[in-house]
């Protein structure tokens, strides 16, 4: 028996171009998978919604999307709401846009709206996120951890994510806000899991068990399978990180990653 094929995932570093005068690469990449259905704009993540949809609105106008429509969640009862649940129904992608991790899981998760989210990608469909959206979609996501440092062993927070896509953690904003440190820190804790760290106004693409990137910056991965040494059990949490031999990828627009195989795929010429 053939395994049913799974949706798409568009995970975005934060900062996406939405100027209508501009290229729009990840915006007309969303566009692409849509094909003219209905596009549900889920700003959960943020307390002060006001404009998002607006200026969303206005990036997706000319980029053949059928619907645009708002879903937002003011507190956790709503979220079993009918008229909210309704906002879903015939969906081709929801996209969940940046602000607070936590605000998406606490208020969605083992909800009727998280239900309907993972049955739109069960039967294909798309989900995207952004910053906030990007972190939620792996099983076990950062909240808070000191960029522009080397890490120190303390200095991490994480939180069960909606699970989208299993084995790797993620991080956005990255190059432009120094998170390379963070992102370690995340890896070593559990060296089975990738880190993808992406960068602002990118997205690295996910179907069936590879990734590719598009955008203006760089995803790049980190592999902590083959680690020799690391002091994250042994040391105080005020010390700084050791770890030693790991693998670190940096992929550009056009390279790809299989998951499986842990293995970047080159850009074709």
């Amino acid at each position: 028996m053939s395994r049913r094929r799974r949706g798409c995932l568009i995970i975005i570093g934060g900062g996406e171009d939405r100027d209508p005068a501009g290229d729009r690469t990840i915006l007309r990449e969303v566009a692409r998978h849509v094909r003219g259905g209905k596009l549900v704009l889920a700003t959960v993540a943020s307390r002060q919604p006001k404009g998002y949809f607006e200026d969303y609105a206005r990036a997706f106008r000319d980029l053949d999307v059928g619907e645009l429509v708002e879903l937002y969640v003011e507190d956790r009862n709503e979220a079993g709401n009918r008229k909210k649940l309704s906002v879903l129904d015939d969906a081709a992608a929801i996209f969940f846009s940046g602000g607070d991790q936590l605000r998406i899981t606490s208020q969605i998760g083992d909800t009727g709206i998280e239900a309907k989210v993972r049955a739109i990608f069960e039967r294909g469909g798309l989900i995207a996120g952004t910053s906030a959206g990007a972190s939620v979609m792996s099983d076990t996501m950062l909240v808070k951890g000191t960029s522009s440092e080397s890490h120190r062993i303390g200095d991490l927070h994480m939180a069960p994510g909606l699970g989208l896509i299993r084995d790797v953690i993620i991080d956005q904003h990255f190059a432009e806000r120094g998170r390379f440190g963070r992102l370690i820190g995340a890896v070593a804790h559990n060296p089975r899991v990738l880190g993808l760290g992406i960068d602002e106004d990118t997205a690295a693409v996910v179907e069936e068990e590879s990734f590719r990137v598009i955008g203006s910056g760089a995803v790049y991965v980190v592999d902590g399978s083959r680690v020799s040494h690391s002091n994250v059990a042994e040391a105080r949490p005020e010390r700084v990180l050791s770890m030693h031999d790991v693998t670190v990828h940096v992929l550009a627009a056009g390279d790809g990653f299989d998951l499986k195989q842990r293995r970047p795929i080159p850009a074709r010429d």
